[in-house]
């Protein structure tokens, strides 16, 4: 049954970062949404009012990212201080089990989550995402490995040249055309829902992007795969460039018992391009497969 319960908000951590959080909706199991890299919810639009009709959903910024803040030493960026973070917002949220949503980055960071306290999920939903070490898949080759150093390097040294340049370039109508024809399903995407990840990106600090992926680049959880004990279900763009779909299938294929859908012509960001396919697979694998295994475990 829906609720009105809303609250919005940020949260202080201890070294000086503001996180921005937004709580809605009400019911059991909660979920919690979890970005991809500087992102700061565009991908949620359609999923998210399916889930806040039913359970109370936790949508949140990394640092860096959309409305929060940085820590006082703005080098505390990335997975470890991420995973940090959650952990406190859940608390402050009242979250004891909720499931975790991922999608691209989110997926890294709900992977994460469980291998570090699997007592606080109780289940995963991994969209277009990768177990680890996403700079050797990116495209499907190493280039982005490769060329990293030398891009980090830049913005590192150069900051406000690489702020005017980003601005510059990812502001325009010319830009978003041709991220949609070129990385997603321009048959599929409407410009008008990709367009605030645009928006987003112009005005993040190139630092923190750099930095946040930094943390990434040697990140896994591949070994932990085969002991994740929760329900989980893994979607996977047909045609994902930035994740290919052979990643998503390799995660099914070593998460027991996990379920797995392909999105068919579906791209990065395939939750927005067949909403109705990913809702329908997500409200199903809530109610067969975490609703049952959350009501045993509660009354435990």
């Amino acid at each position: 049954m829906s609720s009105h319960y809303f609250r919005q908000d940020f949260l202080a951590t201890p070294d000086g970062a503001k996180l921005f959080f937004q709580v809605t909706g009400d019911g059991e199991p909660s979920a919690v949404l979890c970005d991809g890299l500087g992102c700061d919810g565009f991908v949620w639009k359609y999923l998210q009012p399916v889930l806040e009709a039913q359970r109370r959903v936790l949508r949140w910024h990394y640092r860096g990212h959309g409305f929060s803040g940085v820590p006082t030493d703005d080098t505390r960026i990335g997975m470890e201080f991420t995973c940090d973070d959650l952990l406190a917002l859940l608390d402050e949220a009242g979250l004891k089990r909720p499931v975790i949503f991922g999608h691209s980055m989110g997926v890294q960071v709900a992977l994460e989550l469980h291998r570090r306290a699997p007592h606080r999920v109780s289940g995963l939903v991994l969209l277009c995402g990768s177990h680890g070490n996403p700079l050797d898949t990116w495209h499907d080759h190493s280039l982005l490995r490769k060329a990293f150093p030398y891009l980090k390097g830049a913005v590192e040294r150069f900051p406000d040249v690489a702020r005017a340049i980003t601005r510059a370039a990812l502001k325009n109508d010319v830009a978003l055309e041709l991220s949609i024809r070129a990385e997603l399903n321009k048959d599929l995407l409407a410009s008008a829902d990709f367009f605030p990840y645009m928006e987003h990106l112009s005005r993040m600090d190139p630092l923190m992007f750099v930095r946040t992926l930094d943390s990434l680049k040697d990140h896994s959880v591949y070994e932990h795969l085969p002991r994740i004990d929760v329900p989980v279900l893994i979607v996977g763009g047909e045609i994902d460039r930035f994740t290919p779909v052979w990643l998503s299938q390799q995660m099914a294929q070593r998460i027991p018992h996990a379920e797995y859908l392909q999105v068919p012509g579906g791209s990065h960001t395939a939750p927005l391009e067949r909403p109705g396919l990913v809702n329908r697979a997500v409200v199903e694998f809530l109610r067969q497969r975490v609703e049952p295994a959350f009501r045993v475990q509660r009354s435990a």
